[in-house]
């Protein structure tokens, strides 16, 4: 019992445990949603690392999941600044993006805000390259759910 005591106040503690999420409503189908994701990071010079479909990983087992999908990507004119405030950044770089849908079949785009990790990692909310990030983020996800 106190083990799983100990896990939980460890899960609760955990940066992005704590991190705040921003939360979005798509025009779009997640696939989709995705797609224009993935292209305006692209055009915006950061790398995608991952897309990662969390509905097709359920299919794999014969389970089911609403459409789900995760994009990881960054830019280490941003990434590396922030590591070097703080190396405990790595848990939590590159940046991820959750796309889904919900119950209703809406579609949300999801990320944990910056300045939450940044000050769960010892870096202030107000670092230079954490409004950078918040800034990019905030962009990106906004052309990928234009109508």
């Amino acid at each position: 019992m106190k083990v799983v005591l100990y896990v939980a106040v460890l899960l609760m503690l955990s940066p992005t445990a704590m991190a705040e999420r921003i939360v979005k409503d798509s025009p779009h189908s997640v696939a989709d949603t995705v797609d224009r994701l993935v292209a305006v990071v692209e055009k915006a010079g950061a790398r995608v690392f991952a897309r990662v479909d969390h509905a097709a990983g359920a299919k794999n087992i014969g389970d089911s999941l609403a459409p789900m999908q995760m994009v990881m990507f960054g830019n280490p004119k941003l990434g590396t600044p922030a590591l070097k405030a703080s190396a405990t950044m790595g848990l939590d770089l590159p940046l991820r993006v959750l796309v889904y849908a919900d119950a209703n079949s809406n579609v949300k785009v999801t990320y944990h805000d910056p300045a939450a990790l940044a000050v769960a990692h010892g870096v202030g909310a107000d670092h230079p390259v954490v409004k950078k990030m918040r800034g990019a983020l905030n962009k990106l996800t906004d052309a990928a759910i234009a109508k």
